[in-house]
């Protein structure tokens, strides 16, 4: 019995080779000496003429036989890429959260998506800002945000004053020094309004979506172990790409 989980593992190391052996075939069908050869021979204009060996040099590389192998290297590519992609469309499993399956029969190539998407949602749901945990806040449906309790401030102006240091005599005029005052004019009463979150909620919402990440997790593996069969491709594709 094979997996879904253990075709993936060999296609992704078949697809390395085989891209390897593919770079490899084309970049040597682009080598011109590895394609020519030679063969000659010497004949003496008469009997009387020099001897010269006959001189060859042997083709390396026939691009038929370089078609042949990489039909064969492709082939298998080809099939596992099929069956897993057929696979993938047979693969389902359920995501259960808390006992209860939030999602049924979810293709496995859909809970790879959610796997992503899950971890963005985390480090967004991890960033959101919190209250003030310095304040005490309740929230107000009339303003539709978070709202401190009122704390009450002293408004004040400030006022010139004399003092006299010393009266005035007949020889000395007073000594006066003139200073501010702060006096009360009036109350302030603030509240603080915030559209953040309680550090409770953000901790709740983190959790939420830990418990979903783990479900998907779960389930994809799940999916993962669907017996697959065997579908073939390559055979069908180069017997027509190549065909002599």
């Amino acid at each position: 019995m094979t997996t879904l989980s253990q075709i993936i593992a060999i296609t992704k190391g078949v697809k390395a080779q085989s891209l390897r052996d593919f770079t490899d075939a084309h970049r040597n069908t682009q080598k011109a000496p590895l394609l020519s050869g030679i063969s000659r021979k010497y004949r003496p204009k008469d009997e009387e003429g020099e001897q010269l060996p006959p001189e060859s040099t042997r083709v390396q590389l026939s691009v038929e036989d370089v078609l042949a192998e990489t039909a064969t290297t492709l082939t298998r590519l080809f099939d596992l890429v099929l069956t897993q992609d057929t696979a993938n469309t047979v693969a389902k499993a359920d995501v259960v959260v808390d006992g209860r399956a939030l999602l049924r029969d979810v293709p496995v190539t859909y809970l790879l998506f959610l796997e992503k998407q899950l971890a963005d949602l985390h480090t967004f749901v991890d960033k959101l800002p919190v209250l003030d945990p310095a304040e005490s806040w309740t929230f107000s449906p009339e303003i539709g945000a978070y709202a401190s309790d009122p704390v009450e401030t002293v408004r004040s102006r400030k006022v010139m004053r004399n003092h006299v240091k010393a009266e005035a005599t007949k020889e000395h005029p007073a000594q006066v020094e003139v200073y501010t005052e702060d006096q009360p004019v009036g109350y302030w009463t603030t509240v603080k309004l915030s559209g953040a979150l309680p550090a409770t909620r953000v901790k709740e919402l983190r959790e939420r979506v830990q418990r979903l990440q783990q479900a998907v997790k779960f389930a994809r593996e799940q999916a993962n172990t669907y017996e697959v069969t065997d579908a073939k491709a390559g055979e069908v594709v180069f017997g027509y790409l190549f065909a002599r």
